[in-house]
């Protein structure tokens, strides 16, 4: 991606970061903290604890030499599947580990995280992550989709306050998350519906063929929405 694109995804991960946090401040306290969340085996205190792991992803983020060939973000979301099990046990440790002050060690790693963004920008580069090599761009994108995920399961979890899902933060996901779809199978499509392409394509909502032609449309009137039963979720 250009620095440009890198420059967009900056803004969406300090907008959706702002909101987001603002509402776990207001909204996620000691009466809910241990409740279970809609993402089965979480609680509500280990969404929480993730968003400052998801962050964290970022700032060990560290440059590669040059001429490293990097992952593409399908790629790199693309592993996310195998390891679920090791991120849901590692997500439970930091919860158990930070539970003194989570929100001070989430702000914390947040910090950290934009501290490396600024670090390593404003030019996009090949960095190593975790899972391999990406751009920094990509690695941005990346924790943007985490946020907004996220936000969204901590707002049906604790269904009060305003929405925490930042609307630009959301188009940015929903629109690169349907670029890895067409990247896959070549369709002309575009989103009709955020909000429900994003829960689609993170298999927060079951799949189903009306639901997928409410949040996607096809480009072209010719043209129909495809069935993708078989590539979602991509998360």
């Amino acid at each position: 991606m250009p620095s440009g694109e890198l420059a967009d995804a900056r803004t969406a991960l300090h907008a959706q970061w702002d909101l987001l946090r603002r509402w776990v401040g207001d909204v996620v306290d000691a009466d809910v903290a241990d409740d279970p969340s809609v993402l089965a085996g979480w609680t509500v205190a280990e969404l929480v604890a993730h968003l400052g792991r998801a962050m964290e992803a970022l700032a060990v983020c560290v440059p590669v030499p040059e001429g490293t060939v990097p992952l593409s973000l399908g790629e790199y979301v693309g592993t996310y599947a195998d390891r679920a099990a090791d991120i849901a046990q590692t997500t439970r440790t930091l919860a158990a580990e930070i539970a003194h002050d989570p929100l001070a060690e989430v702000d914390a790693r947040a910090e950290a995280a934009f501290a490396r963004l600024d670090e390593l920008g404003p030019d996009d580069r090949v960095v190593q992550a975790r899972r391999g090599p990406v751009l920094l761009s990509t690695m941005a994108v990346s924790r943007v989709v985490e946020l907004v995920v996220h936000a969204d399961d901590l707002a049906r979890s604790v269904p009060r306050g305003p929405d925490p899902v930042e609307p630009g933060a959301l188009r940015l996901v929903a629109d690169a998350l349907l670029e890895i779809v067409v990247a896959r199978g070549g369709w002309s499509l575009e989103v009709a519906d955020a909000r429900t392409w994003v829960r689609l394509a993170a298999g927060r909502q079951p799949y189903d063929v009306d639901v997928l032609a409410e949040a996607l449309h096809p480009r072209y009137t010719s043209d129909a929405v495809p069935d993708l039963g078989r590539m979602l979720p991509i998360l």
